[in-house]
């Protein structure tokens, strides 16, 4: 189901203010997900009320944490299709789900959040979530340390 992109925008806008980058074809997906080095965070963005109350404020107070992934990236579940298809073909081992925030690492799953794990949930507990993933895969390691 397409949303009027009037309605859509000021959603999308949300994620955008923050640097965080919209895909919205398939071909885009795979020019920043394929093969990337370092660390992303993918969010699948979604109109429903929990990625409004919930997906959305968490991915902005996580974003002022010291630490952070190398790339910020957003699809939008329900309007952009082959983009959120081919963003959620990177997410092996997990069914689809809206909203969704992925943290990949060269290219692989590192961590997860999905719609059970977001919804019902506050912005606050679900942004502590994605601050321990970035302290704990996005952090550089001090040189002479493996």
């Amino acid at each position: 189901m397409m949303y009027d992109e009037r309605f859509v925008t000021p959603m999308r806008q949300e994620l955008t203010r923050l640097g965080v980058e919209e895909m919205r074809t398939a071909a885009e997906v795979d020019a920043r997900l394929k093969d990337a080095p370092g660390t992303t965070l993918v969010v699948v963005n979604s109109v429903c009320g929990c990625a409004a109350r919930n997906a959305r404020p968490a991915v902005a107070s996580a974003l002022r944490h010291s630490v952070k992934p190398d790339h910020l990236t957003t699809v939008f579940a329900g309007q952009d299709v082959e983009a959120t298809t081919k963003a959620r073909s990177y997410f092996t081992g997990y069914p689809p789900s809206s909203p969704q925030i992925g943290l990949l690492k060269d290219g692989q799953v590192v961590f997860m959040l999905e719609r059970w794990q977001i919804e019902g949930r506050s912005a606050d507990d679900i942004a502590k979530d994605l601050v321990g993933a970035f302290d704990q895969f996005c952090a550089q390691q001090p040189a002479g340390r493996v």
